[in-house]
């Protein structure tokens, strides 16, 4: 009995004393709020003209620099987590929650070669339930033609990232040669770590280049002096800036007179991705279905099946497979396992009546020069990672 009066006692002592420092913590509440009132009272007698004059200083600034402020910290806060540009026209309450972008982390044995066989070929499999809603049903699912992923055209509705432009062309797209990117895919910016990320920042900020804003060719072209002076310390060579100029162009394929911010995004990305790493870590990103397409360029260039193509045939795979792709070529019936898009220049569209597109004759030098597989792999690796988005924008140019 007497452990239970002292239990009782006990819980009766706790919820005094849990009642008494509620009444304290309400009486504290209570007293700022009137030191406040007499502080103030006391602080605005003789300070009429400092707050008249803060007025006009207010005046003259305007309401819109605080404005630009967060706006510009918004943008900023986008591109370091790779979200994007917001979707402006959809239903907010009935959207989904969108991913959270985990930005890779480079291990330790990336810079060593990869096992990728010319042999062995992958067998492409694709998941069997929308990557969003994770529900397998009867109804259509879109593949990604770079990874293994499929969706519901509602599902990427609801995401924000299926608006009335783009709903046309994923539908028509999606199950054809040319294939339909993923957004986790089309966005190349996500291939970078935190660090290279901010490097890339660091030099944009200083730059001036003003985030999810389209750039001119006076733009593009002062940026590619700036970033140029700063790593050689000299200005860029003519031959430098009519490379800049050609790549620009590439990444306005509708010559509307300026590059998407999305486009410039993905041209840096990839030309960071260039620079810091080398071509053993490129490597390791690609995926099986765009292993598979290598092998298949590879296999079709190499007409004597002794495992070496030229330079020239090299490059006429940089040109033609690894480019981007006309809407006009588009084909139905296609599996959904389809490794990816085929180009004008390859042997199947050839053979569909396509003329193939033109590519500037083999010097005898590069005839001579033979290339192995894994040699054909590191130097079109770049050119394949920047083939994924699905803007018509051509993001890395080759070189003639």
């Amino acid at each position: 009995m007497g452990v239970l009066m002292s239990r009782r006692q006990t819980v009766e002592r706790v919820q005094k004393v849990s009642l008494a420092v509620s009444a304290f913590k309400d009486g504290l509440r209570e007293q700022p709020s009137t030191r406040r009132r007499a502080e103030a009272g006391t602080a605005r007698q003789g300070t009429l003209e400092q707050e008249v004059q803060e007025g006009d200083e207010e005046a003259l600034a305007g309401p819109s620099q605080p404005e630009e402020s967060s706006a510009s910290k918004a943008a900023w806060e986008r591109l370091r987590d790779g979200r994007g540009v917001e979707p402006e026209e959809f239903d907010r309450a009935n959207r989904f929650t969108p991913p959270a972008f985990i930005r890779p982390k480079r291990e330790l044995h990336d810079d060593e070669p990869p096992d990728i066989s010319l042999e062995q070929r992958e067998q492409i499999v694709n998941d069997e339930m929308c990557e969003i809603c994770e529900v397998w049903t009867a109804e259509s699912l879109f593949p990604c033609r770079i990874c293994h992923r499929v969706y519901h055209d509602g599902c990427l509705r609801r995401m924000g990232y299926l608006q009335k432009d783009s709903a046309v062309e994923v539908t028509e797209t999606a199950h054809t040669e040319t294939g339909w990117s993923c957004y986790y895919c089309d966005n190349l910016n996500l291939l970078l770590t935190e660090e290279e990320m901010y490097s890339l920042m660091e030099t944009l900020k200083n730059c001036k280049i003003i985030p999810e804003s389209c750039l001119t060719l006076d733009d593009f072209l002062h940026y590619k002096h700036q970033v140029h002076k700063q790593q050689f310390e000299k200005t860029m060579p003519e031959a430098k800036e009519e490379q800049a100029a050609l790549q620009f162009n590439a990444l306005d394929p509708d010559k509307k007179g300026h590059i998407e911010w999305q486009d410039f995004l993905s041209h840096e990305s990839i030309q960071l991705l260039q620079k810091i790493r080398p071509q053993n870590a490129l490597l390791r990103l690609l995926t099986p279905k765009e292993r598979e397409r290598a092998r298949a360029a590879f296999l079709a260039l190499d007409q004597d099946n002794d495992g070496f193509i030229g330079e020239g045939e090299c490059r006429q795979a940089r040109h033609s497979w690894f480019r981007k792709h006309q809407k006009e070529m588009l084909s139905c019936n296609v599996s959904i396992s389809h490794v990816g898009p085929i180009s004008e220049g390859s042997p199947a569209s050839s053979r569909n009546g396509k003329s193939p597109e033109k590519i500037l004759p083999a010097t005898k030098q590069e005839e001579t020069r033979s290339i192995d597989w894994p040699g054909f792999l590191r130097e079109n690796v770049a050119y394949i990672l920047a083939a994924r988005p699905n803007s018509a924008a051509l993001h890395l140019q080759p070189l003639a």
